[in-house]
């Protein structure tokens, strides 16, 4: 009865094993990590560039609100 369950005990021991990833899962696998990695690479360049476009926008804003300003200030011309 002991050599039975040993057997038993090392052909389910070599079956816990057995039944890991496959070749093809663990490939799979790999290939969602590139792909989070990228896209997360992709999502802060995206980001960077809208900051830029936001401090360029920002920057031209503010230009027009001063030449407004000092439009508003000039004395005015005058009339003839």
């Amino acid at each position: 009865m002991k050599k039975i369950l040993s057997v038993l005990f090392v052909a389910g021991m070599f079956a816990f094993f057995a039944c890991g990833p496959s070749a093809a899962e663990k490939a799979a696998a790999e290939k969602r990590i590139a792909d989070s990695i990228a896209a997360d690479s992709m999502l802060k360049v995206e980001a960077a560039a809208a900051a830029e476009k936001a401090a360029a926008d920002s920057i031209a804003a503010k230009a027009v609100a001063d030449s407004i300003a000092a439009a508003a200030t000039a004395k005015p011309a005058k009339k003839k």
